[in-house]
């Protein structure tokens, strides 16, 4: 082996703790096809391959096939909404992977915020824009009873699980007998909790139950967020371009490393150095998972109004389904300590958490209101930063505008949509 290419694979194995020896080399000494240096050969490796997703305790079902199949069948069931056509598909359509290609989602009403992709999301510490769920099942909750998306209600859910000759059974087998629900009496047909619509008939009817009788409700709502979040830990995309270009620096097999295109390639080294993209979008699923305030002006133009993580962790904080709340299955366990020990400060003001960049080509518009219609958009918005409204101490002390050329954006572009798996499971993307 010549010098040259000794010294890139001992580059690359110090990174990966020598994760690989051996790669195809030209007769000049470099790796086919690869027009990455030593440095960036190194960081390819961090972002792949994704792992297998990390354990979510508070939801002892969470990788039970049963459970998710189940979870995908009340995934596609519009009963769940208060009209009968909506279903949580409608916001996260499989053909889009799993969003709405909406700037804001659309339910009964329009949301104030664009609807993420699924996909991949069980590696997320903290859920939605705002961060106001602590995991899947209890981020599945919020839209089956929001009025602008499905405007659902928990009992009536549950009336809905125990009168199923289908539901009834297959949910009784996971988790055990269900409560009688038969009185009128006790269990109305709808009934929610709504403090901010205090005089709502539904709020009123969950305020005249017995304590006991809504805690019985609350358990079983509680279990169908954990069916839905059984079935969303499947949706994962982990074979992308990228990912067998990096797999062939590993093993030095010329067919991988020509998944990767001299654009993209490029790309990848902006992304990396000059665009210090990696500052938040790092690691396998190209994201930090945290919150930052990227200045993007608001949908419809003025002055950003929408609080963001500001209002997201009192609302997790006080989420009786949050993963240290009484419907845990782990409440002392690590996602509860990272809960309870969030702070609320008034430097979150704005932020929105760091998407993951995966099928990002797939996912348009962009940003938390779907302010941006394309990658080029976000691109040309990040290299001017033009209209950017970070002021004062909630400022983005990263963000300074690096200056692209028509060919950087388009090798970025080329970049990003090598972050695409076609290949999901055909099983996944319908009722079961």
């Amino acid at each position: 082996m010549s010098a040259p290419a000794a010294r890139l694979l001992a580059a690359a194995a110090a990174v990966l703790c020598g994760a690989f020896a051996g790669a195809a080399v030209r007769d000049d000494g470099d790796l086919a096809g690869v027009v990455l240096d030593e440095r960036e050969i190194g960081l390819a490796l961090t972002h792949s391959p994704l792992p297998e997703p990390p354990a979510d305790e508070s939801n002892a079902v969470a990788d039970d096939p049963a459970a998710a199949r189940l979870g995908q069948r009340l995934f596609f069931d519009a009963r769940l909404s208060r009209n009968g056509e909506i279903s949580c598909s409608t916001c996260h359509e499989p053909a889009l992977a799993f969003t709405d290609g909406r700037p804001v989602s659309k339910g009964l009403g329009f949301a104030k915020r664009n609807s993420p992709t699924l996909l991949n999301s069980a590696y997320q510490r903290w859920f939605t824009w705002d961060g106001r769920a602590d995991s899947a099942w209890a981020q599945a909750l919020g839209p089956l009873e929001h009025r602008a998306e499905m405007g659902g209600d928990r009992t009536a859910i549950a009336h809905l699980v125990a009168g199923d000759p289908e539901l009834r059974p297959a949910f009784e087998e996971l988790f055990g007998p269900l409560p009688d629900l038969s009185d009128p009496e006790r269990f109305p047909r709808r009934a929610h909790p709504s403090p901010d619509a205090p005089e709502h008939p539904d709020h009123r009817a969950w305020l005249a139950m017995a304590t006991e009788d809504r805690a019985a409700v609350d358990a079983l709502f509680a279990r169908v967020g954990k069916l839905l979040a059984a079935y969303q830990r499947r949706l994962l995309s982990r074979d992308a371009p990228f990912d067998r270009f990096v797999a062939g620096l590993r093993d030095g097999d010329p067919e991988k490393l020509a998944a990767l295109a001299p654009d993209a390639q490029r790309g990848f080294r902006l992304f990396a150095g000059r665009g210090r993209c990696r500052t938040c979008h790092f690691g396998p699923t190209f994201s930090d998972g945290e919150f930052h305030n990227t200045g993007v002006p608001p949908l419809g133009g003025g002055h950003h109004g929408d609080p963001g993580r500001y209002e997201g962790v009192p609302l997790l904080r006080a989420n009786p389904f949050n993963a240290a709340g009484a419907h845990s299955d782990d409440p002392d366990g690590p996602r509860a300590r990272a809960t309870t020990g969030l702070l609320e400060s008034p430097e979150t003001w704005g932020q929105f958490k760091t998407p993951s960049l995966r099928n990002v080509a797939l996912t348009p518009p962009y940003m938390h209101e779907g302010q941006l219609a394309s990658l080029e958009d976000v691109l040309r918005f990040y290299s001017t930063l033009e209209g950017a409204q970070t002021g004062g101490h909630h400022a983005e002390s990263i963000l300074a505008p690096f200056g692209l050329t028509d060919r950087d954006v388009a090798d970025l572009v080329a970049f990003l949509e090598s972050l695409t798996d076609f290949e999901l499971d055909p099983e996944l993307l319908g009722p079961p």
